[in-house]
């Protein structure tokens, strides 16, 4: 049961309750000002599930696993992930960084650097290890042509 717990929507959901429960019960007078943190954090909001659809989009159309502990049966370099290793979770801290934003949750700001670190050495190490594995060559030369995450 551990392991369905330990998936990246799940970390997503712990640090934006935090980021609202900072706003909404501690926020010490700061904020981000206005119209233009909401309209940039829609912003971010609608880009990370974007890019959240198109790589899942890709993953299914390769027929492989997006499940974060499994090692998926394919390398999937098309589409988005041509730009970025790690479009899904690039998505998930964009989704944080624009729920800081829409919430004013000034305080909150580092839970997005906190996010990237903890998906980094949960996720997206371990699953590169995993492929470069699986993969070897093919692994090799994805990872020297496309960034880990932008």
């Amino acid at each position: 049961m551990l392991k369905w717990i330990d998936i990246p929507p799940v970390w997503l959901v712990a640090f934006a309750a935090l980021a609202w429960a900072q706003a909404e019960f501690w926020p010490v007078g700061l904020s981000f000002g206005g119209a233009w943190a909401d309209l940039l954090g829609g912003l971010l909001v609608g880009g990370g599930v974007l890019l959240m659809a198109l790589a899942a989009w890709e993953m299914r159309r390769q027929r492989t696993t997006i499940l974060p502990h499994h090692t998926p049966d394919r390398l999937v370099t098309g589409g988005i992930f041509s730009r970025s290793r790690n479009p899904i979770y690039l998505g998930d801290v964009l989704i944080l960084a624009g729920l800081v934003l829409r919430f004013d949750a000034v305080l909150a700001l580092p839970l997005v650097p906190v996010l990237l670190w903890v998906l980094e050495r949960r996720f997206v190490i371990p699953e590169e290890n995993r492929m470069r594995r699986a993969f070897r060559l093919d692994w090799a030369r994805y990872e020297r042509k496309v960034r880990r995450w932008l």
